[in-house]
This record gives structure tokens, sequence and C-alpha cells, in this order.
């Protein structure tokens, strides 16, 4: 299975507002990366954990074959919610304790069944730190986000 990083960020001009999703895909061999490519896209009134949740299933879709893939993601939000939360979720037919639905269940189910298809672990990152692949990602969620600025 190929080895690949997923840089993945969402971001929002208000919430909700106009917003944008930004991936940063390396394929890595030989310990360094040996190809880039970028994709991003958003949409005209959304929230930025909507663009977080899609930017992470854009990075899936992107590929073309079952792969062994770390997603690295500066949303604690969908970093816990794929890790820890959202088998119970699932447990509870998609709500949560108090009986109130998943807040993003059409995107949750999405990334929970692309996640299957691949090998995929999921990291933590600092946003807004000295980490290129971040800070790549999100300036790929502020163009796809630009579209959709007044």
């Amino acid at each position: 299975m190929p080895e690949i990083i997923a840089y993945t960020d969402g971001a929002c001009s208000g919430n909700p507002g106009p917003g944008g999703w930004g991936v940063l895909l390396q394929a890595w061999a030989d310990g360094k990366p040996v190809k880039e490519k970028t994709i991003c896209g958003g949409e005209g009134v959304t929230t930025n954990n909507r663009m977080e949740l899609t930017a992470a299933i854009e990075a899936l879709q992107a590929l073309n074959q079952p792969s062994k893939i770390c997603i690295r993601t500066d949303s604690r939000y969908l970093c816990d919610g794929i890790t820890k939360w959202v088998d119970g979720w699932k447990l509870k037919k998609w709500h949560l304790g108090k009986g109130n639905p998943v807040k993003n269940v059409d995107l949750w189910q999405q990334l929970d069944e692309l996640r299957d298809l691949h090998e995929v672990t999921w990291q933590w990152v600092k946003g807004h730190a000295d980490d290129r692949g971040n800070n790549t990602a999100d300036q790929l969620a502020n163009k796809g986000m630009a579209p959709f600025l007044k």
C-alpha cells in the first residue's frame, strides 16, 4: 500500500458564512515526499466544522486505490470525532447522550464509510504554527473560500 500524508484544513468567514477546505496530499517513499497534489473548494454558506470534515472526505476521495494514509489536521473536532466519538454515535443511531442528533451527521457518515476503504491514522497538529503542510492546507482552504466572499 502506498504511504500518503494528507494535511487537511477548513476555514470559514463567519460561522456560518462562506467557507473553504484545503488538502495537501503527499506520497512518501524512502522517508521523503516524492509527489504532491493540492485540492481545494468551498461553499457559500457553511460552518468551519463542516469544512474541516469536508477536507478529510475530499482527501480520502482523492485516493484511487486502497492506501495507507495519515490525515493530519488542526481540528480537534475532526480528530476526536473520528477516533473517539463516532463509534458511540453509531451505537446510538447517530444521537448524543441526551438524545440530540449528532451535528453534521451526513458528513460523519460519509467519512466513516470512506475510512473503511483505507488504512487511516489520524494526527492532530497545532494550527498556525511552523508546520509547512498545515500552513499549506490553511492557504488552500482560504483559496477555496475566496470565490464565495463578497
